[in-house]
């Protein structure tokens, strides 16, 4: 904060302190005699008939108007709030985070570092640690991918076998601590609309969804040397380019017709952010766990 506005934050909050004792004395007047005339102790003012007497406030009010500007009086020399000054506590939202933290960190730093010495499939199986992973993901991934993992339109599905990176332990564990960053290229100015139209019609295909057969056959050709190199020639996908799988009916965006001509001729990009600076290693090896848990599930499910 410059020189300028610490000042100008200390004359505001000192000349408001100021106006409101000025106002609150001037207003603070000897109780009138109930022997005075009538007409001596009203204000002059008739509403509907009814004259409003100029008396006093309460003793009472009076010295809680007091009490509470010497509370913050005595607020603003314990704590910062007259530009620069620090206070006599030298309080700060940010020493007070730290102290916070490192209040939990006692407190439960052992119980992190029992599950950071268990592998990711072991924590995925423990109910202890299901418990913090699934507050762990409600306060920093569920509001993109929701509540229960399941995704939103444009954030992937944690709960099924489909895996934009890989869905091993350790690609999980990667893509929560360094983040992942998704690019589509748009094709629409390169390959034209009707190629873009004949290139939709052979992802549906793959997918075996309801498809023109004969422009399917002209999208294979262009799908072959615009879009295999990162699909593949099958078109399930590549891990190490996060290219998905179309050869399913699990769709990070639209899988309708037009939404899919819309990824074609328009791109897409999609950020994951890393979450590294943000959390400690325990607590992402434990969402790791957490998440490894939910795709366990999904298997769980299939089997039966």
């Amino acid at each position: 904060m410059s020189t300028f506005w610490s000042l100008w934050i200390i004359l505001i909050t000192s000349l408001n302190l100021y106006l409101l004792a000025w106002l609150l004395l001037a207003n603070r007047k000897v109780a009138v005699s109930d022997d005075d005339d009538p007409e001596n102790r009203t204000t002059g003012h008739i509403y509907d008939g009814i004259e409003e007497y100029d008396n006093p406030l309460p003793k009472w009010w009076f010295q809680l108007f007091v009490a509470t500007m010497i509370f913050g009086i005595i607020y603003l020399i314990i704590y910062p709030g007259m530009g620069k000054w620090p206070g006599l506590t030298g309080w700060t939202s940010v020493n007070q985070l730290e102290r916070e933290q490192q209040k939990a960190d006692e407190q439960y730093g052992e119980i992190y570092a029992n599950f950071a010495a268990m592998s990711i499939e072991d924590v995925a199986m423990d109910p202890a640690a299901q418990k913090m992973g699934v507050r762990l993901f409600a306060n920093n991934c569920a509001v993109c991918h929701g509540a229960d993992g399941g995704g939103n339109y444009g954030f992937p599905n944690l709960t099924d076998n489909d895996w934009l990176y890989g869905g091993s332990a350790e690609q999980i564990k990667q893509t929560i601590a360094h983040g992942r960053a998704g690019q589509m290229p748009a094709w629409g100015a390169i390959i034209g609309e009707e190629n873009v139209v004949a290139v939709g019609e052979h992802v549906l295909s793959l997918s075996g969804a309801e498809h023109d057969v004969a422009k399917a056959v002209e999208g294979a050709e262009v799908f072959a040397t615009s879009c295999a190199s990162c699909h593949g020639a099958d078109g399930k996908g590549n891990y190490l380019f996060g290219a998905p799988n179309l050869a399913d009916d699990t769709w990070l965006y639209e899988g309708s017709p037009e939404g899919i001509r819309h990824s074609i001729r328009a791109g897409r990009s999609n950020v994951m952010p890393a979450q590294v600076d943000k959390l400690r290693e325990e607590k992402i090896h434990l969402l790791a766990g957490y998440v490894y848990g939910l795709s366990m599930d999904a298997e769980a499910e299939a089997a039966e």
